[in-house]
């Protein structure tokens, strides 16, 4: 038995076949473009490589509600040819096979989870900071959504005293995603995180933030695991950063695992989101066997 994961991000797509022990068979990377272009690819490439069920993970906003009738789209995003468009029916139509449709990040946790660095853990956030920021969460084992998926990227920020940059988020100022990703940190410093020395002190404004959505998160959610992924959470300077403003800002408030334990990288790195994907395709196929006989 054969499964399939997409990692679809607004940078480029991974596509992966794994077998039954969800070791990686054939593996193929996309750069996002234009759907026109991208979803016959896509199509053919798992008519190549059949599969038993599909795992998805997708930039957003997307429609997560069964309910709703925009389930399986891909809603607001700047993303040319993107914007409403009906990404789920269409690989339905094209491969009739059962598909875990959901977000990148939740994939991410989800993964996380099973087979990196919250292995034995129920209750987890996993954070991504790059081009944007997203957070996927999980609860009671469970991927959690309501009536569509957390944004965790657009909190809004209690910002530092002398900070005075409003962000670049076009919907909100001071969100986290607009004072803090990878567009954010180019904004503010006139270069991209890749190129500030590690001992800038703007790593520590970062860190601040980043913290600070871990404050929020630990009140709200109470997580066993706060993991973080993403080419500037990468950065080897940030995380004791993060970790020790996180201490600060939450003041011994409420009781938390060790920090060190407790923020950390993600174990599976940058395949986190397709490994989340193809565990997820695989738990369709457990679910049906499962299933009770009518």
């Amino acid at each position: 038995m054969m499964f399939g994961g997409i990692e679809a991000g607004g940078t480029k797509f991974v596509l992966a076949v794994a077998d039954d022990d969800l070791k990686i068979v054939v593996r193929k990377n996309l750069d996002t473009t234009q759907p026109e272009t991208m979803m016959p690819l896509i199509i053919d490439f798992f008519m190549q490589h059949p599969v038993t069920a599909l795992g998805i993970g997708s930039f957003g906003p997307i429609g997560v509600n069964p309910q709703q009738v925009d389930y399986g789209y891909i809603k607001k995003t700047p993303k040319p040819g993107w914007a409403d468009y009906p990404f789920l029916p269409r690989l339905q139509d094209a491969l009739n096979i059962p598909i875990y449709w959901t977000t990148d990040v939740n994939v991410a946790a989800y993964g996380e989870m099973l087979a990196g660095a919250a292995q034995g853990k129920k209750n987890l956030v996993y954070i991504t900071v790059g081009t944007g920021i997203g957070a996927g969460i999980i609860a009671n084992g469970q991927i959690y959504s309501g009536i569509s998926h957390p944004e965790v990227g657009h909190l809004l920020m209690h910002t530092l005293p002398d900070d005075h940059f409003a962000g670049v988020c076009p919907y909100h100022q001071y969100c986290l995603e607009g004072i803090a990703a990878g567009p954010a940190i180019a904004a503010r410093n006139g270069r991209p995180g890749r190129d500030i020395t590690r001992d800038d002190p703007f790593w520590q404004v970062e860190a601040y933030y980043l913290a600070q959505a871990c404050v929020d998160l630990t009140l709200t959610l109470a997580p066993e695991m706060i993991v973080f992924g993403g080419g500037v959470a990468n950065q080897q300077q940030l995380m004791p950063l993060i970790r020790s403003s996180f201490i600060t800002q939450l003041n011994g408030y409420v009781d938390t695992p060790p920090v060190d334990n407790y923020i950390v990288h993600a174990g599976l790195g940058n395949d986190a989101g397709i490994v989340g994907s193809l565990l997820l395709a695989k738990s369709l196929v457990a679910k049906a066997v499962n299933a009770p006989a009518v």
